[in-house]
């Protein structure tokens, strides 16, 4: 419960955190539809102000939870598509995403599947980035992670240090042996498809959605193509 002092009335009222709570989201919600209609955005991809975090009253885990489910209903919506199917920068999923793991630091799927979903489906690099990095951070010890960090970083961000690095602490943390082998390989500067290959295989394996294992499918026939 939550008091303060009327200063007419001179006594204290109690407010319970959850009106609290649904008041700032009827507020914010308010708030957004308002702006979109100069933005010319569609009220449904409206994505959560910064620093929500700041305004859960105690219910950040309910707030995240209900911007997970709402991100992935539409994981290949772009709202600034680019040249070469790229999304621009700070696209509505990754805001979707920022905000969930704001307010939830330790939620480890919007992680896991939604870096993923940034980096292959809508191809948003630099969101994909930084929830990969937000991801590496707050998992340092899990290897799936890593593993699809390391992906991005290779063929989406052509840093090969950073993606050897990346496989490295995987390895180190439970990841196939092989991740050494590739690593080092990387550290020589002489990557090919093989990440693409093993993370395909490994998302078959786990049943991951099947709109992403397709987009993964066509980048590595894309590579493969390119170095005909």
């Amino acid at each position: 419960m939550n008091g303060f002092l009327n200063p007419k009335y001179k006594f204290n009222v109690k407010v319970p955190s959850i009106l609290l709570g649904t008041f700032a989201l009827s507020l914010l919600i308010v708030t957004q539809l308002s702006s979109s209609k100069d933005m010319h955005v569609a009220p449904q991809f409206i994505a959560p102000p910064a620093m929500i975090e700041h305004l859960s009253f105690g219910y950040s885990e309910v707030m995240a939870d209900a911007l997970w489910i709402r991100a992935i209903q539409d994981f290949d919506y772009c709202d600034k598509p680019g040249k070469k199917n790229i999304c621009a920068g700070n696209s509505w999923l990754f805001k979707m995403l920022d905000a969930t793991t704001n307010l939830s630091p330790h939620f480890r799927i919007p992680y896991a599947a939604g870096g993923l979903a940034l980096t292959v489906i809508i191809s948003d690099i630099e969101g994909a980035t930084k929830i990969f990095d937000k991801g590496v951070k707050a998992f340092p010890h899990d290897w799936p992670i890593l593993y699809r960090a390391a992906y991005h970083y290779l063929y989406e961000v052509h840093d090969k240090k950073r993606a050897a690095d990346l496989l490295t602490q995987a390895g180190k943390n439970g990841a196939p042996p092989w991740v050494f082998t590739l690593a080092g390989r990387l550290y020589s500067d002489a990557g090919d498809t093989e990440l693409a290959e093993s993370l395909l295989q490994e998302m078959k394996d786990t049943h991951q959605d099947p709109t992403l294992i397709q987009r993964l499918q066509d980048k590595i026939d894309s590579m493969k193509s390119s170095k005909k």
